[in-house]
């Protein structure tokens, strides 16, 4: 039996590779001759960077950065095919888990520090650079990345502007770097799965700047400035960004990466999928075991397990997934195309136990069910 693991991260428990490990120890259990290949996945968001290392053996990159507030902050990025292809998250830079809750605040917050991770990567040679930007502190449109780049951003008085969220409604020029590091052989991708315009009542303000410590009357500031903004880029640009599905993501990094990097946005999975060969691996498995930590009806239609079993339809190759919160519903784990859905909590226990306990859970879970389903998949 040749079996697929290839789980999402179990978030605050257990990252993607050592869900895999766990899962892989319970079936070897009970099925000592299973053939089991890992093939951690992510969705996109924070961890993406990290899955698509493991896949294209990437190397890892460490410096000092500066923070969504001006504060230096220790990140990294992955460098894979002798340099040319950087994989970069915003959320080492420029991330909310950065700050803690007294201090967000999307008026202040900047984008800088991504475009500083950006533009080591094509100081050292990267042509390619997949962006994920999900789990921003941010929402600045960008203009932080693009400072960092060597774009600035002036006044009506010609003085140069901090590139933060207060900041957007005071653009009135938008001035391009001489030679900056952004050069014209640069091909960005960024794995977003947002689909929010700019502005307006679903756009990166009113939708999600609330999480990232604004108030009432902040997401009206915000917002106005993004409309603002818009404007200024559309003027510089020749082109619209606002609209397209996306440009709101980030707190408007979607747009600022379209325009300053003229950068693409690619759906998460689907682009994690891709560009790991996940199709190529699953075309001779047996058995699809995927999971995350909680499953309900929005989980099980929204990105990775909803791909996963989309791509294994085509193949005809059954999918479980194993999960710590359990809440979908027969009909709703039918729909998506799972074979089965099992939780692995083994007893009445709180979330911080039920966290401690997630390794032992797979694993237990793994054996299991492989011990059930026997050597052949009806």
């Amino acid at each position: 039996m040749k079996i697929l693991i290839a789980p999402d991260s179990f978030k605050d428990a257990l990252a993607a590779p050592d869900v895999c490990r766990a899962i892989r120890r319970g079936i070897l259990k009970a099925r000592p001759e299973a053939d089991c290949t890992l093939f951690p996945l992510a969705d996109g968001g924070e961890g993406t960077s990290e899955i698509l290392a493991w896949h294209l053996k990437g190397e890892m990159i460490r410096l000092t950065v500066t923070g969504p507030l001006g504060q230096p902050v220790e990140a990294h990025y992955f460098l894979a095919e002798n340099g040319r292809v950087a994989f970069v998250e915003m959320a080492q830079a420029s991330g909310l888990q950065l700050l803690r809750a007294e201090e967000r605040n999307p008026l202040k917050t900047s984008t800088y520090g991504t475009g500083e991770l950006i533009a080591d990567a094509i100081k050292k040679g990267a042509r390619k650079i997949l962006l994920g930007i999900g789990g921003s502190a941010t929402n600045d449109a960008g203009m932080g990345m693009a400072a960092a780049l060597g774009w600035r951003f002036l006044s009506k008085n010609g003085e140069a502007l901090r590139p933060a969220g207060e900041s957007l409604e005071a653009v009135e020029e938008i001035v391009a770097p001489g030679e900056g590091p952004a050069g014209t052989n640069l091909q960005v991708e960024v794995i977003c799965d947002v689909t929010n315009p700019l502005f307006g009542p679903e756009g990166a303000a009113h939708v999600y700047a609330r999480q990232k410590g604004a108030d009432d009357t902040a997401i009206v500031r915000l917002d106005a400035g993004l409309r603002h903004f818009s404007k200024k880029l559309e003027a510089h640009f020749g082109k619209n960004f606002a609209e397209i599905p996306g440009a709101g993501a980030a707190g408007g990094l979607g747009a600022g990466a379209m325009a300053f990097l003229g950068a693409k946005l690619r759906p998460g999975i689907e682009a994690v999928m891709e560009l790991a060969g996940f199709e190529e691996v699953l075309k001779n498995a047996d058995l699809v075991i995927t999971g995350e930590g909680k499953l309900d009806g929005q989980t099980l239609h929204g990105k990775l397990i909803h791909g996963i079993c989309k791509k294994a339809a085509k193949h005809g190759v059954p999918v479980i997934a194993f999960c710590g919160t359990l809440e979908a519903t027969p009909d709703s784990i039918a729909a998506t195309g799972l074979r089965a859905a099992f939780s692995v909590l083994r007893r009445p226990a709180n979330l911080s136990e039920s966290i401690a306990s997630t390794e032992e859970g797979l694993q237990s879970l793994a054996y299991n069910v492989l011990k059930i389903i026997g050597l052949k998949i009806p």
